[in-house]
């Protein structure tokens, strides 16, 4: 580094670096700085390449850990880039582009050093090393820099808040957000409790919070506008220089292609965007639980409102709040829904925010958002336990509106090239969602075998279920084969348990998970017989297809209409198809297709209503954890770890087993 270009591989002799490191003390105010920020760097845009950084500095790094009390040196870097942030908003309107390039490598080297301060000591102790002053010098006081990690978090945010964001600034607001994040991520490398870390909570309660409302709001700007990288001029070097068109020094590495771009798992044409929400997950998940001072980043997100919403909302309590353009967010969303981040950010805002959710219930393409959402579900294993949970929960929370269970049946679909069980050229977006949901209570049997998936799926389908109508016949025989394939895992469990009983040296150890077994089976049994008597309680006329099935397959209910876990939930069932039998017997001795068909469409308009028991609509609703933060903080940092670019340590995370990169 310094006044030339410099790669991975001479970081370790640059001798700028190395008199940064050293016991040398360097004022704020030093020459120096000016000769160690005139570089070019290739910055690093994968992990696989921070982690090749990473190795190359720590001999540096630990040369500073040892010499930093003495020297202040890392104090003196933030000075300057304090002292340079300052003149940043006007720089970016005059092109002025010295300062936004010094700021930018002073704060990328602050970054780094940061970085590795956490992976390796107490946030305490790396707020000491940043805050550092050299020794004072006799009948001189030392400079007080006790507050310089408080002005150096207010900074960045400022940064991103008011800096304009232009082709020479891109990169910089993209490192001030990426420092934020890493800044906020001791509690990655710790077992303490968040509310206890310093660094959130000054952004919770000090100056920085007073931008909370306008950080949230451009922090959701980036995600909309999705703005790429600036391009850089591939066929030649980039020459140090202010005529050499000094922004493409800032975006170097930043706009490359590669399969490994941006994250581990793929290329990200967006990194300020991918930045944005991840760092917009990270605050708005944390301070969250039974806090005196509400978490001002959550309560400006989960209280935005729409731009063209006429109506102002009248809150309990005064919130600072925010409008922005609904109809651009709910397009990036689902744009981006094969993200776990954005899924998660949906699921906030659907969950938590009414103005956007009773937006999204009323717009007329439900299928731009539902279609991205059904199709992580079919490639499942392809998709983290996390993102499958996420996107059945946004099911869920939809399904609890009437309207949506009505509409998606009325929104017709073609040439659904992603679902390739089976060629259908012609099916209704509630005949689909039924399906992906069915085979994923089918994965999860063979795969996951996860409780509380199946409750979600079947609580999603029992909601949909009194609005089920012209059901595709293959959607009725896969609804029908569940029931089959449930019923005949529990005639076998059933079985083994009796086959156990009369085995006096069978281990009783396995005796109670078998009656588990039984009777989580019997409870989803018990909730697919429920839908069923829905769907024929409330919406007998208009599914002939599904009551064909039925019938066909009626052997399968006989079991059941005796059981007394069962009897009262097959009663309807055995009604109409009784019912219907009758009818048929009057007719042709050996009928076809069409004549039971014909005979369905007439028997279960003239069924006396009578006979059908009334029961309840099926109503269930999603209720949060009482504990969130439990689940949402290790998987929001989950995604960082995975999603951010940049490389942590494994050996150094406390939190979670750090997963595998994607490969």
């Amino acid at each position: 580094m310094g006044a030339g270009s410099s790669s991975i591989s001479q970081l370790g002799s640059n001798v700028y670096l190395k008199k940064f490191v050293s016991t040398d003390i360097i004022t704020p105010n030093d020459p120096f700085w000016n000769q160690l920020l005139s570089f070019t760097f290739s910055v690093p845009h994968t992990s696989s390449d921070y982690r090749l950084l990473e190795e190359a500095i720590t001999p540096l790094f630990l040369e500073l850990l040892q010499n930093h009390s003495h020297s202040g040196n890392v104090a003196a870097l933030v000075h300057v880039f304090l002292t340079r942030a300052t003149e940043l908003k006007a720089s970016a309107h005059c092109d002025n582009s010295v300062f936004t390039w010094q700021a930018f490598n002073a704060l990328f080297i602050v970054r780094c050093v940061c970085k590795l301060l956490l992976q390796h000591l107490s946030e305490a102790e790396v707020i000491a090393v940043l805050q550092a002053s050299p020794p004072a010098k006799e009948g001189i006081d030392g400079e007080d820099n006790s507050t310089l990690v408080e002005e150096l978090v207010t900074s960045l945010v400022e940064v991103v808040v008011d800096v304009p964001l232009v082709e020479l600034t891109y990169s910089l607001h993209q490192e001030a957000t990426t420092t934020l994040l890493v800044l906020t991520s001791s509690l990655v490398f710790t077992s303490a409790d968040a509310s206890n870390l310093t660094i959130l909570k000054m952004l919770m309660t000090s100056r920085a919070s007073i931008h909370a409302c306008l950080f949230v709001k451009t922090l959701l700007k980036r995600f909309m506008a999705q703005d790429k990288p600036p391009g850089r001029d591939d066929g030649g070097s980039v020459i140090l220089g202010l005529a050499s068109g000094l922004w493409n020094v800032l975006t170097l590495g930043l706009s490359g292609s590669g399969d490994d771009a941006g994250t581990q798992g793929g290329a990200v044409e967006s990194p300020l965007a991918n930045q944005s929400v991840l760092l917009l997950l990270v605050l708005a998940n944390h301070y969250t639980a039974h806090r005196s001072t509400p978490n001002p980043y959550r309560q400006a997100l989960l209280h935005a409102q729409n731009f063209h919403d006429p109506a102002e909302s009248t809150p309990t309590q005064a919130v600072a709040t925010f409008k922005l353009e609904f109809a651009t967010l709910y397009k990036s969303l689902y744009t981006h829904l094969q993200d776990d981040q954005t899924t998660l950010l949906l699921y906030l805002l659907l969950h938590k925010n009414e103005d956007f959710r009773t937006y999204v219930l009323a717009r007329t393409d439900m299928e731009s958002l539902v279609l991205p959402i059904l199709k992580t579900l079919y490639h499942a294993p392809d998709s983290t336990s996390h993102h499958i949970y996420m996107s059945l929960i946004i099911l869920l929370i939809l399904s609890e509106d009437d309207t949506f269970n009505k509409t998606i049946h009325d929104i017709p679909l073609k040439n659904i090239t992603w679902y390739t069980e089976r060629f259908i050229s012609d099916i209704s977006l509630g005949g689909l969602l039924i399906l992906v949901v069915i085979r994923t209570i089918t994965y999860n049997m063979t795969k996951m075998r996860d409780k509380y998936l199946h409750t979600n799926c079947l609580a999603a389908l029992a909601n949909m279920s009194s609005h089920f109508r012209s059901l595709h016949p293959y959607v009725c025989q896969r609804l029908v084969s569940l029931f089959e394939t449930l019923s005949k895992r529990h005639s076998r469990l059933c079985e083994s348990l009796r086959a156990s009983e009369d085995l006096l040296d069978e281990s009783e150890n396995d005796m109670p998970d078998a009656l588990s077994d039984v009777s989580v089976l019997e409870e989803v049994l018990r909730m697919v017989l429920e839908i069923l008597n829905s769907v024929l309680t409330h919406q007998l006329s208009h599914n002939h297809n599904l009551v064909y099935t039925l019938l066909y397959k009626r052997h399968l209910f006989q079991p059941f209409s005796s059981h007394p876990s069962f009897q009262d939930v097959t009663q309807n069932i055995q009604v109409v198809l009784s019912y219907l039998m009758g009818r048929l017997e009057t007719t042709k001795r050996d009928p076809g297709v069409h004549d039971v068909q014909e005979v369905i469409q007439q028997g279960v308009l003239h069924l006396p209503k009578d006979r059908l028991k009334k029961f309840p609509e099926l109503k269930f609703k999603y209720v949060e954890e009482s504990e969130p933060e439990e689940f949402f903080i290790p998987y929001v940092w989950t995604l960082v770890y995975q999603k951010s670019g940049l490389y942590w340590n494994p050996k150094c995370i406390c939190m979670f087993d750090p997963p595998q990169p994607d490969v």
